[in-house]
């Protein structure tokens, strides 16, 4: 069954939305790689099948939705007070949430067919809006898509500990799947 031509919701309901992050530097064995869910997001997909370059997608995040589901790697596994605290610098440190509650991502063009698609858009990410590429499937109504963000061409800092002994990597991967729900 393929998709048909309309207005599709994204969210939470629907699918997931995930920041996957890597570890560097001499400590890094001592660090874990993320896997970071957005719990409270919402988008809308206008998909045109026959016409790929008039569809379009939005997407927002409650950036203090952000949060540390799994660890891997380390010397130990991941405890829910590591979890604590990694939301605790993600929230305050890293994304600022009280001053950038919202993440945002708005495509500018989209191209390819169903089996192979690219959107490049806007992401509005700690204050700052720069362009980002997407690239993914749809199948059967079920959407795969990721993009790499390198966190300082936003004005981010990698997170560091232990005096920069241990850091996450700059670039880090967004992934979302989902299944297209249309409006009604």
């Amino acid at each position: 069954m393929s998709v048909s031509a309309g207005r599709y919701t994204l969210g939470p309901e629907s699918g997931r939305l995930v920041v996957l992050t890597t570890r560097t530097g001499l400590g890094a064995m001592a660090g874990h790689d993320l896997t970071i869910e957005a719990t409270r997001w919402h988008g809308v997909a206008m998909v045109d099948p026959d016409d790929p370059a008039s569809s379009s997608v939005t997407v927002e995040i409650e950036a203090g939705s952000l949060e540390a589901r799994e660890g891997t790697g380390g010397v130990k596994p991941l405890s829910d007070s590591d979890r604590m605290e990694i939301d605790k610098s993600l929230r305050e440190k890293v994304l600022a949430v009280a001053r950038h509650p919202v993440i945002t991502f708005r495509s500018t063009k989209v191209e390819g067919t169903a089996a192979s698609f690219r959107v490049e858009g806007d992401l509005s990410l700690a204050g700052t809006t720069r362009p980002c590429v997407i690239e993914g499937s749809l199948d059967d109504g079920h959407v795969r898509a990721s993009a790499t963000v390198v966190q300082s061409k936003w004005g981010i800092k990698p997170y560091s500990a232990f005096f920069g002994a241990l850091k996450l990597n700059d670039e880090v991967g967004v992934r979302v799947e989902a299944d297209l729900r249309a409006e009604g």
